[in-house]
């Protein structure tokens, strides 16, 4: 019999709290899920409806006048599976009430700007479900690490990311943010895979090879990011990514979960019902 329910909530098990430690993290583990491979994907799958029913009502709902919407964000090293997370677990939603934005370096037309305006600008409308393929965390991460901003600056950044996303939460987004955690010898194992299949070499860049040699650096500087930023409006959420499956299926319950928080009601009518179906039969 498959093993598609969850023994404890992600929402709990992977939710970064004071004292959180990343290096403690098991990339290979699969919190609160008992079941392999193959109930992972029976729960990804069973699970799907629910999602994209949730997200129909949140849409419902804009249409009679609420504002609320709801954030994903996503970072994580490189071969993390971010883009299995979007075709596998958002990809069953409606994409009319998608909103998609891939961060990758600013344009000039941006960089005349504070590093958060191109991030406002693709916030989620009312009963959107807006995705962000890396975020404004890149402006703490890669800056560190590569020392393109001062360690003065980038400690401002973090107290005015945490502005920032009260502010959004306060009008009516609910943020999901989620770090998904591979480790070094399974990165070098995925980015192993792309040299060795034609049809993925164009997801291979040289730069990719210089971003690892950084990798304790890396880490370093999710660590500060997660402890500056991890707040009760706009938690982080670090899912183990060695198995793709458990970090679908833990995204998937992260965002039902965020769902369930909303209580989304079905708009009532407004139209008198028995009158519409008289009509409807007299048609």
């Amino acid at each position: 019999m498959a093993k598609t329910e969850w023994a404890e909530s992600p929402s709990d098990l992977l939710r970064a709290r004071a004292g959180f430690d990343l290096a403690s993290i098991d990339p290979d583990g699969t919190p609160g899920f008992g079941g392999g491979k193959s109930d992972g994907r029976a729960a990804l799958e069973a699970a799907s409806a629910r999602l994209a029913e949730f997200q129909e009502q949140l849409w419902a709902e804009s249409r009679s006048g609420r504002t609320r919407s709801v954030l994903l964000v996503l970072q994580a090293m490189d071969t993390a599976g971010k883009g299995g997370i979007v075709r596998n677990v958002v990809g069953v939603m409606d994409p009319l009430g998608l909103h998609l934005s891939a961060f990758t370096a600013p344009t000039p037309a941006e960089r005349r700007h504070d590093f958060l305006w191109r991030i406002r600008r693709q916030l989620p409308d009312p009963g959107i479900v807006g995705i962000f393929d890396r975020s404004h965390y890149e402006d703490v991460l890669i800056h560190r690490v590569r020392g393109l901003s001062s360690p003065e600056v980038i400690e401002e950044r973090y107290g005015l990311i945490r502005e920032f996303e009260e502010e959004v939460a306060a009008s009516g987004t609910t943020i999901v943010k989620v770090m998904l955690h591979v480790s070094s010898d399974e990165q070098k194992a995925r980015l192993a895979e792309r040299l060795d299949r034609p049809d993925k070499h164009w997801k291979f860049s040289l730069g990719d090879l210089d971003e690892r040699a950084l990798w304790p650096a890396y880490q370093e500087a999710y660590q500060l990011a997660i402890e500056r930023t991890s707040t009760p409006d706009a938690p982080w959420f670090v899912v183990p990514a060695n198995r793709k499956w458990y970090a679908r299926i833990a995204v998937q319950q992260l965002l039902i979960d965020a769902f369930r928080g909303l209580d989304l009601q079905w708009p009532a009518a407004d139209f008198d019902i028995a009158e519409a179906k008289a009509r409807l039969a007299q048609s």
